[in-house]
C-alpha cells in the first residue's frame, strides 16, 4: 500500500516539474513574439521606400511641345497650321499656358526673316504666360 502512496507522489512531482519547466520556454517565446512584432514593421517600411516616387514619375505624361514656325515672309505656323494674325496666336497660347504641367513653346525662325517678326512672337508668348521659350536652330556642320 505504500508503494501506491509512493509511486501517486512521484507522478504529482512530475507534473509539477513539467508545468514549471514550459513557464520560461513560454516568457522566451513571448519576447520572441515582441522582438519581432516590433522589427517586422520597422522592415517592411524601409523597403519600399523608394517605389513611390518612380512609379509618380512613370505615370507623370509630359505635355507636347509647341512648335511656332516663323518663315522669311513672317507668316507664323502653328506646327503646320497657319495663324493669320498675333491676336490668334495669343488665344491659342493662353489655352496652352494654363496646362499642367505648362508646355514648352519652340520657335523655328527662318534665317532671313526679321527680328521683328521673332520678337513678335516672343513678346505674345510673355503675355499668354508660357514661362519656357526656345530656339530651334540648325547645328553647325562638323569639319
Amino acid at each position: 500500500m505504500g508503494m501506491n502512496i509512493g509511486s501517486e507522489g512521484s507522478g504529482d512531482e512530475d507534473e509539477v516539474v513539467s508545468a514549471i519547466n514550459t513557464t520560461p520556454l513560454v516568457d522566451v517565446m513571448l519576447v520572441l513574439l515582441i522582438i519581432f512584432l516590433i522589427t517586422i514593421p520597422v522592415v517592411t517600411q524601409t523597403i519600399p521606400v523608394k517605389l513611390p516616387n518612380e512609379r509618380n514619375q512613370a505615370l507623370q505624361t509630359k505635355p507636347e511641345n509647341i512648335t511656332i514656325v516663323v518663315d522669311k515672309e513672317a507668316n507664323m505656323y502653328w506646327n503646320t497650321q497657319a495663324i493669320p494674325d498675333v491676336n490668334t496666336l495669343l488665344e491659342k497660347l493662353k489655352v496652352e499656358a494654363v496646362k499642367v504641367p505648362q508646355p514648352e513653346v519652340h520657335i523655328r525662325g527662318d534665317q532671313t526673316a526679321r527680328y521683328q517678326a521673332i520678337g513678335t512672337v516672343m513678346v505674345t508668348c510673355q503675355r499668354a504666360g508660357i514661362a519656357k521659350i526656345g530656339f530651334i536652330t540648325e547645328p553647325p556642320p562638323r569639319g
